[in-house]
């Protein structure tokens, strides 16, 4: 394999050439959909496994059905959503606990850099659960037909409504009010939803064979072009279903491009037409790549099979500002499955590819074009010798290889924007030389009377007055920058003297404790001046340190004992 993936404790350790995030947790876990938030950082979502201990009970079940579903809350899958930032570091990662739950298969942005999240349940419910830019719920609506219902994918249209893309069991009941076309197996389900989450239309379409709904587009007029997948026999075809904002069905045709195809994705061009991507399997029972670029009036503007030593699959695909397409997916040998990544020109001629992964099965499901050009990947990465399966996140160039994270990234943080708004809001502070703020976001205090007197740590008035004004700036500039904090550290020091000790070892001892009771004589005056609401966040990122006197501070290569005697803020970013 050309690129392996960097392990996740390496990546909380060093910088990493490449950047690659794999997240192992305890069974099954896999990314689905990924999308760049306001921020500029990364946000994916899909499935980890939860286990617990079920609760021990005197109860006695007389039905197993009964003991099955009181057990079912303790194992399950639940929602996974990983935002990271663009050093490759993480930034959040949250488990969102939903009661039979399975698996979140898509992540919308909302205007309000927030969250919609669409999955299903074990029990055949379609859901969607609405998030804010933290992970907190907003709401959760779960809904489906009363057979069996399992969701593809959701569209963010245009007045800001959600449309769950899906596909139902059929009721065997032609009169069914949601029922529109077609009476298989299977059929495609819709439901429209507002933006708080209000339904709207639930709807059922297909043919007379079985249809299964796999993603949607809203086109320029406000129409939405769906695509699906039609089944019967041995056979399998590409459907388009056009309808209208309203679900009303426009027109609906098969496209008969082999006997084995199956449809992933239907995209918008900046030319108005619409990309899909299909696998058909081979003579050589191999899966090939085959994309259609078609218009909103059922016309093939281009068909493209694209031929691959390999058995290939591309599962998402986004259009660059100059017309070429990267393509994702996975190619499988005869040894294993890695991801893959793939250049097409504005003809769907293929540029150049390339694979990623290890030695066991890796894949990848969906991308997103970064405002730099850069691709957010997510999807699903197996370490050697293991039988379960990882989240993984990763970042390619244009070309297709796998971006490098250098040194001068790292450097970054101190000219960042952070920096810069705390030299702005302490500028008064900063030109009465009461404080200093370095490149390296350490905080020093100059004024003296800001200083301790020996011996002694709790506030004066004085240093309460000032603290009072210096927390208030400093905490708005820190939720301005919230997703980049990791701590707000208060490391308070010492002089080397302590009256009548002669002991080395005794005196650092007793300046060690000297040294934390200031940094939690300042770390506990700055947390109480905190609303309810900041506390809930602050007391995640603060930690006071003492470092006795390994650190004085020198004139001249002598001691300043007045100026030792002080605390210090460092900020640390992820």
């Amino acid at each position: 394999m050309k690129y392996l993936p960097i392990l996740l404790i390496l990546l909380q350790i060093v910088y990493a050439k490449d950047f690659s995030i794999i997240i192992n947790k305890p069974f099954n876990d896999a990314l689905f959909d990924i999308t760049q938030n306001y921020d500029r950082t990364i946000s994916a979502i899909g499935y980890t496994k939860d286990h617990r201990q079920p609760q021990t009970t005197d109860k006695i079940y007389s039905n197993p059905y009964e003991y099955l579903e009181s057990q079912k809350s303790y194992v399950g899958n639940q929602i996974e959503l990983v935002n990271v930032n663009l050093n490759a570091k993480i930034l959040l990662q949250k488990t969102i606990e939903l009661k039979n739950f399975n698996k979140a298969v898509s992540i919308l942005k909302t205007p309000q850099d927030g969250y919609i999240v669409g999955g299903y349940t074990q029990n055949g419910k379609m859901l969607i659960h609405k998030l804010d830019k933290d992970g907190n719920t907003i709401f959760t609506k779960i809904f489906g037909t009363k057979n069996y219902n399992k969701m593809s994918k959701l569209i963010l249209l245009k007045d800001e409504s959600i449309l769950a893309v899906g596909t139902s069991f059929t009721s065997r009941d032609s009169y069914d009010p949601i029922f529109t076309t077609g009476l298989g197996k299977t059929d495609i389900f819709l439901t429209k939803f507002s933006k708080y989450g209000q339904l709207l239309w639930s709807k059922k379409y297909g043919t007379i064979y079985d249809d299964k709904g796999i993603d949607a587009v809203q086109t320029e007029n406000g129409s939405i072009m769906l695509l699906a997948q039609t089944k019967y026999e041995n056979k399998s075809y590409m459907t388009i279903l056009h309808i209208t904002e309203n679900g009303d069905k426009i027109w609906l045709k098969e496209y008969d491009s082999g006997e084995k195809t199956t449809p992933h994705k239907i995209i918008k061009t900046r030319d108005g037409n619409f990309i899909v991507l299909l696998s058909q399997i081979n003579a050589l029972e191999k899966n090939q790549v085959q994309i259609f670029k078609i218009d909103m009036y059922q016309n093939i503007i281009i068909q493209r099979n694209i031929q691959t030593t390999y058995s290939t699959v591309l599962k998402d695909i986004k259009e660059f500002s100059n017309g070429e397409f990267m393509a994702v997916g996975y190619v499988t040998d005869d040894i294993n499955t890695d991801g893959l990544a793939m250049l097409l020109n504005k003809r769907l001629t293929m540029l150049t590819q390339e694979h990623f992964g290890g030695d066991g099965f890796d894949s990848f499901y969906a991308l997103s074009i970064l405002n730099n050009s850069k691709v957010a990947v997510a999807g699903v990465y197996t370490n050697k010798n293991s039988q379960e399966s990882n989240m993984w996140i990763t970042m390619l160039n244009k070309n297709c290889t796998m971006v490098k994270i250098k040194e001068r990234a790292i450097k970054k943080h101190y000219n960042s924007s952070l920096y810069q708004d705390l030299l702005k809001i302490f500028k008064d502070e900063i030109d009465k030389k009461q404080l200093k703020i370095y490149p390296n976001l350490k905080i020093v205090f100059l004024d003296k009377r800001l200083y301790f007197k020996i011996g002694q740590y709790k506030l004066t008035k004085t240093q309460k007055i000032f603290l009072t004004t210096f927390s208030k700036k400093l905490i708005k500039v820190l939720k301005k920058h919230k997703q980049e904090i990791k701590f707000l550290e208060i490391n308070g020091h010492t002089s080397s003297e302590w009256s009548k000790i002669d002991n080395f070892s005794s005196s650092y001892i007793k300046n060690t404790k000297l040294s934390l009771q200031r940094a939690y004589s300042v770390q506990t005056y700055i947390f109480k001046l905190q609303n309810q609401q900041t506390k809930m966040w602050i007391y995640k990122i603060l930690k006071g340190s003492g470092n006795s006197f390994a650190d004085v501070v020198k004139t001249k290569n002598k001691e300043d004992k007045q100026h030792s005697r002080r605390v210090e803020f460092k900020i640390w970013v992820y």
